[in-house]
């Protein structure tokens, strides 16, 4: 009996979710959704953040990371059912947490590949970072 609620929350899962990749680009901002930028505060600082972005930290500076605080977070910002992009710096960290999202927990997610810089890169003028 356990391994068929199992099959059957998988499989409602995996119906749900929704990943997509898309280049990380100033226009991607102008198409009104949600961005989640996953760095830590300090890169926040150092580069600015995507004008209108939501700043949840997913992992430290060491690399650590608590799910339970970050979901937390996530959840006063997007609806489960809700589309929303993640952002970090170079997009190596928003692929992982973007699978992870959507794979095992069901959420509509789009990584921003190549992350902040490039968008600096292309132009795009970040917002200063005000806690």
């Amino acid at each position: 009996m356990n391994k068929i609620i199992w099959i059957l929350l998988f499989t409602f899962t995996s119906l749900t979710a929704e990943l997509t990749h898309v280049w990380s680009t100033p226009e991607f901002t102008q198409k009104h959704i949600k961005i989640i930028d996953i760095r830590t505060p300090a890169e926040w600082k150092e580069t600015g953040i995507v004008k209108d972005s939501y700043t949840i930290m997913f992992f430290d500076e060491k690399g650590n990371f608590n799910v339970k605080n970050f979901l937390e977070q996530l959840k006063k910002v997007v609806k489960k059912d809700e589309q929303f992009a993640l952002i970090c710096r170079v997009g190596s960290r928003s692929d992982m947490v973007s699978k992870f999202l959507s794979e095992k927990l069901g959420y509509k997610v789009i990584n921003l590949k190549g992350g902040i810089m490039k968008m600096i890169h292309e132009g795009y003028m970040t917002q200063p970072y005000k806690k």
